[in-house]
């Protein structure tokens, strides 16, 4: 026990320190297209904040409702901590997932709260929780001027972590939700195994959370659209980077899953998609479409196991869910939606990359162990096919 919590002590300091220097696709010299906001992040997106609530505990033998326990939540606020809604579009690629709320988001236009992103088994709690918190905190308008009267159809997505985490032990408390969104800040965002994207995996290697930005100028103006995804999709031998089959040249560091699922293919990605440009819902909606443009050029192609969905929201447009009165607001015409639509692809794969150059091993329930993508190898792969920038 001395020596487990030596092992933990040692990974903490070491999480510390990566933290503050950390490693990102770019720094490898991995290149992509496009002009990168100044934290590559969905938060360069002005307004737009992040939280992470990680949960890492326990080792050994699977014991349900004790662990090991490697989850999270994460929370994507469009508008920071006030009630704002803003216009909203979503897609699903392949429906063997979750995300809630996205019936009225289709119906309304408008995505009136935050985006959380958990486990599969912990959609309802932090649903439930998210709710609360709306209403804790009065990030609301009330219904007919009756002083907290109001309704709420949080949106909440997930991927599935059950190959590390205890994910039937229900470890995912409203207590972790109220913490992501109560830590959610701007700036940097912390990636790879934080959060929601804790226990997932993503083309054989460890996946998680990941994230990047495009920043465009149009008719002399600049906007920015920035993506942050939560990776747990794909198999090892479809891994693509920079044009370069990755999968197939790395050939060591299998997962080793001794319990649980053990097939490719598995798995889900939840992408969300956040810019200050004026589009409508419709024009959102064609955005999240091209997300799997980005996640096709990593190797991913939409499995029948993997839940992909997809939400893009607009920041601009404020008070435009007036409930009273009318509204004149501005957008893009179609004509000058290409530079968004290539930056939603381009911003998506550089996330998905960002998730994998991010994670780090993990060891999780039976000691199932997910291997991180490794470095050096992934640098000389990329030089052997002329595709590193340094």
């Amino acid at each position: 026990m001395k020596i487990y919590f030596l092992v933990i002590l040692i990974s903490l300091l070491n999480y510390d320190l990566k933290s503050q220097d950390r490693i990102r696709a770019r720094d490898l010299g991995i290149p992509f297209s496009g002009k990168t906001g100044k934290y590559n992040s969905i938060t360069d997106v002005d307004g737009v904040l992040v939280g992470h609530e990680t949960i890492i505990r326990g080792d050994g033998d699977l014991r349900v409702g004790e662990g090991p326990v490697r989850t999270g939540v994460t929370s994507i606020l469009p508008r920071g901590k006030k009630y704002d809604p803003v216009f909203a579009g979503w897609y699903s690629l392949n429906g063997n997932g979750e995300m809630t709320g996205t019936t009225w988001v289709e119906e309304s236009g408008f995505l009136e709260g935050p985006v959380m992103i958990t486990n599969t088994h912990s959609v309802g709690v932090v649903r439930d929780a998210t709710i609360e918190w709306i209403y804790k905190n009065k990030l609301f308008k009330s219904l007919y001027n009756i002083k907290d009267l109001f309704w709420s159809l949080p949106v909440v997505a997930e991927t599935y972590d059950g190959s590390l985490n205890d994910i039937n032990g229900f470890h995912v408390k409203k207590e972790h939700a109220f913490s992501a969104l109560d830590n959610s800040r701007s700036g940097e965002v912390e990636e790879g195994n934080v959060g929601g994207g804790t226990g997932m995996i993503c083309h054989g290697f460890k996946g998680g959370i990941g994230t990047s930005s495009r920043v465009l100028d149009i008719n002399e103006k600049e906007y920015t659209l920035g993506v942050l995804v939560q990776a747990n999709y794909g198999n090892r031998d479809d891994l693509t980077i920079a044009g370069v089959p990755v999968g197939k040249e790395i050939k060591g560091l299998k997962p080793k899953i001794t319990f649980g699922e053990k097939r490719g293919g598995l798995g889900s990605i939840i992408v969300v998609v956040a810019t200050d440009a004026p589009f409508l819902p419709n024009q959102l909606k064609r955005i999240a479409r091209r997300v799997p443009i980005g996640i096709s050029k990593v190797g991913g192609f939409g499995s029948n196991g993997s839940g992909d969905i997809f939400i893009a929201f607009s920041t601009a447009n404020s008070n435009a869910s007036d409930r009273e009165n009318i509204q004149d607001v501005s957008f893009l015409p179609n004509d000058l939606m290409n530079p968004f639509l290539k930056a939603t692809a381009d911003a998506t794969e550089e996330a998905i990359i960002n998730a994998l150059v991010s994670a780090e091993t993990m060891i999780g329930i039976n000691d199932n162990t997910v291997y991180k993508l490794p470095h050096e190898d992934l640098i000389e792969v990329l030089k052997k096919y002329n595709r590193v920038n340094k």
